[in-house]
């Protein structure tokens, strides 16, 4: 699949990409999309959850009442769950919710990311450039010249350029990654993905192509 590639202006710059079918091209596996995805999202999660058990509340271990005649249940301890205040009855915990996810399987699920925004010509490429300082207002008027300012858009960097980077963070929708930083989950929350000229071929060396 060829792909013209545009200038910052958002002209057509007479030069074209060759999109790699083995990536761009191949069909969409939805169940490694979905893995993959629920990876990244489980991994995202602190985990930090914890609630106050019976063994940690703070209270008296002194029998609250006696044990008969009282026309009511049993009970043995302030910090029973069924007293208001007692300890909570299998709360959560510190844990990690990552799990092991198979590198082909991780592979798989972008290039069906990247093969649906191929499909749905959702995949821009943009001639290399850099900026000499941090400039909102340059970044902004790129996204307007390709039509992208009302739309999430994904750029991806052949390397990290720290003033592209810090130009783009103020910008409502945009986010900026290089090639190897490229996750499923980025590609499918992005409406256009953008990428420079020179990362193309990052990503196929990512995948050996």
């Amino acid at each position: 699949m060829e792909v013209q590639v545009l200038d910052k202006t958002g002209k057509e710059t007479g030069k074209k990409v060759d999109l790699q079918d083995q990536i761009f091209g191949i069909e969409p596996n939805d169940h490694a999309i979905y893995l993959d995805v629920k990876q990244y999202l489980a991994n995202k999660r602190q985990g930090t959850h914890s609630a106050t058990e019976r063994g940690e509340i703070v209270g008296s271990t002194k029998k609250i009442k006696k044990q008969k005649g009282t026309g009511t249940a049993r009970a043995g301890s302030i910090k029973s769950p069924v007293f208001r205040g007692g300890g909570r009855v299998f709360g959560p915990r510190p844990r990690n919710y990552g799990f092991k996810l198979n590198k082909k399987v991780k592979a798989l699920a972008r290039k069906s990311a990247l093969s649906y925004k191929a499909k749905a010509s959702d995949i821009l490429i943009l001639e290399d450039f850099s900026l000499e300082a941090p400039k909102t207002k340059e970044m902004a008027m790129i996204s307007n010249n390709l039509k992208i300012n009302d739309k999430k858009s994904l750029f991806v960097l052949p390397e990290e350029n720290k003033n592209i980077y810090l130009s783009s963070r103020n910008l409502h929708g945009v986010s900026v990654i290089t090639a190897s930083e490229l996750s499923t989950y980025q590609v499918m929350n992005a409406n256009k993905v953008i990428f420079f000229e020179s990362s193309v071929g990052k990503i196929e060396e990512q995948f050996k192509i």
